[in-house]
C-alpha cells in the first residue's frame, strides 16, 4: 500500500507538467535541453520505450544512460536539428 500512495505521490507531482502536450516532432534539440530536468526525464524515459527493440517491460538501466548521454551530445553539437531525428540518429545506431 505504502508503495501505492508513492506512486500517487509521484504523478501528483508532475501532474501539472502532464497537463500541458508536448510534440516532440516539433521540439528541436535547443527545445529539449533548453527543458526543466522534469520534463527531460519524461522525454527520455518516453523515447527509451519507443525505440525500444524488443516488446520486454525491462529498463536497461545502463543502456538508458548511455543513449541519454549519446542524446545530450548530440543535441548539444546539433540544436537545431529535430529531436525525433536526433533521437532517430542516437537510438538506432
Amino acid at each position: 500500500m505504502k508503495y501505492v500512495f508513492a506512486l500517487v505521490l509521484l504523478v501528483a507531482g508532475i501532474a501539472p507538467a502532464a497537463a500541458e502536450k508536448v510534440d516532440l516532432s516539433t521540439m528541436t534539440c535547443q527545445q529539449f535541453i533548453s527543458s526543466d530536468k522534469e520534463t527531460i526525464s519524461l522525454i527520455l524515459a518516453w523515447l527509451d520505450g519507443f525505440y525500444k527493440d524488443d516488446d520486454s517491460p525491462v529498463i536497461d538501466m545502463d543502456a538508458f544512460v548511455k543513449n541519454s548521454e549519446k542524446l545530450g551530445t548530440y543535441c548539444a553539437r546539433n540544436p537545431q536539428i529535430g529531436l525525433i531525428t536526433a533521437a532517430d540518429k542516437v537510438f538506432d545506431d
